[in-house]
């Protein structure tokens, strides 16, 4: 599922795509969903809403919630 989410990302930073995928490889899940959320806050990069629930529904399962909301401010009207 991270995976997906990683492929419908806008982060098009090689290396940070790079970086997560070998955190899913290691089965880094925490840290390959935490480095692709701070990616996006940090770059300002904009998402959709329905991107943004797929995120919510995500972290919900993973507990981690907080950096999710935090990617609000960055949701772009479809």
């Amino acid at each position: 599922m991270i995976g997906g989410l990683l492929n419908d990302s806008p982060i098009t930073r090689e290396d940070v795509i790079k970086n997560v995928r070998e955190f899913l490889t290691v089965g880094e899940f925490g840290l390959a969903f935490d480095t692709m959320c701070s990616w996006i806050y940090e770059d300002d990069l904009m998402i959709s809403s329905s991107y943004h629930g797929r995120l919510r529904e995500l972290a919900e399962d993973m507990g981690a919630v907080e950096i999710v909301d935090k990617l609000q401010e960055h949701i772009r009207d479809e």
